[in-house]
């Protein structure tokens, strides 16, 4: 009896064996996967531009001559580094040089009449005074006083009128002057020239209004750089100077500047066929870190709204539409949650409820037959070997 029984249960447990296999061998095969942990870390809320900004100067003026005129003096090259003040192109201008010098003539001659009549005027007042003290004591008739007061007066009204013509001559002379101006192009800061339109000889032309022409000279002010980007207009009421912001330049690599929010455009920008955005400047923190950018470089920006710390949080490229997730159990099949969310960026989402520290998600959820009840296996493993 003993021995039958035995027999029975060695029987058992190795039809038990061979179900056990059998069952695990129908077992549909695991499908790798890139897998994460929950995790404790920062999260932070951030905006990024639609579409690629670029650095700009904190000045930059497109200078051209008021009039239009032949060039007769270029002082600068492209690429140049000027002074402010330092004349940079001047028209040929000999007529109105010629009228400045006669303005200042005529100021000159103006000047000298008005000196002689002010001169004749102030003798013939003292004439008038001592002609009256004499008649005083009865040593003239008073006629005689009368009429040196008469020459005073008349002496001393020809001094102002020569006063005024000096003061017309001198506003004659400035008017000259300004005219003269308008041919010349003078630095209005230190900066360096980016483009010329024309040379020596060449006629340049004036924008007139409503007719957009090339500007004569194109000038920078590079010692001081900020990043404008288009943020959508949704997005706009979210921004706030004083921001933190991460700026990155394409030409300079994986390199992060970092920057603050100094202004937000007061409208909307509508273009054809594109959203509606708002710009947005952004200074860099250390302006020394960016000197050597070139203006134009196309920039993003990435402005920190808010930011929390040590919380649990997942990569956002783990979180399905509806806010759900695909989880892995402890025997590596797929199990959907439904969570909570908080704070998050393209990186990072926030998990304020629904997953607990150290269970396990897929990334992977394009792969072909990644759903719920699904048995998967981590991408590093390589082998079924360390599914459980």
């Amino acid at each position: 009896m003993k021995k039958n029984a035995m027999r029975v249960g060695l029987a058992a447990l190795v039809l038990a064996g061979l179900a056990a296999g059998l069952v695990y061998g129908l077992r549909p095969k695991p499908i790798v996967v890139k897998i994460a942990q929950v995790e404790r870390g920062a999260v932070e809320a951030t905006l990024a531009n639609t579409r690629a900004g670029s650095v700009e100067a904190c000045q930059r003026t497109k200078l051209a001559t008021i009039v239009g005129g032949r060039i007769d003096y270029l002082g600068v090259k492209e690429g140049e580094r000027v002074q402010k003040g330092q004349v940079l192109m001047r028209l040929w201008h000999e007529d109105l040089a010629a009228r400045v010098a006669v303005a200042e003539a005529q100021l000159a001659t103006m000047e000298s009449r008005r000196q002689e009549m002010c001169t004749l005027a102030a003798n013939a007042e003292r004439e008038a005074a001592r002609q009256e003290r004499l008649a005083a004591q009865g040593f003239v008739a008073s006629a005689k006083a009368d009429a040196a007061r008469t020459e005073a007066l008349a002496r001393r009204t020809a001094c102002q009128s020569a006063e005024r013509e000096v003061a017309t001559a001198f506003r004659q002379l400035a008017a000259a002057r300004a005219d003269l101006s308008r041919t010349v192009i003078i630095a209005p800061f230190a900066g360096t020239v980016a483009k010329i339109v024309g040379e020596i000889g060449e006629y340049s032309t004036p924008s007139p209004p409503g007719v957009p022409t090339p500007p004569a000279i194109d000038l920078i002010d590079d010692s001081c750089l900020y990043v404008k980007a288009p943020m959508d207009e949704l997005d706009a009421p979210k921004i706030k100077p004083g921001l933190p912001v991460r700026i990155r330049v394409d030409a300079m690599g994986e390199k992060v500047f970092a920057g603050r929010v100094r202004r937000i455009a007061p409208y909307v920008t509508a273009l054809e066929k594109q959203a509606r955005t708002v710009d947005v400047e952004a200074e860099f923190l250390d302006p020394a870190e960016a000197k050597g950018l070139l203006v134009g470089y196309s920039a993003d920006l990435e402005i920190v709204l808010a930011t929390k710390e040590a919380v649990l949080r997942i990569p956002t490229a783990a979180l399905k539409e509806g806010k759900r997730v695909y989880a892995v159990d402890a025997s590596g099949r797929v199990v959907e949650k439904k969570i909570e969310t908080g704070l998050a960026n393209w990186q990072w989402t926030e998990v304020v409820a629904g997953l607990a520290e150290g269970e396990r998600i897929v990334l992977s959820l394009e792969r072909t037959g990644v759903k719920p009840g699904a048995y998967v296996i981590a991408e590093e493993s390589g082998n079924a070997s360390s599914w459980r």
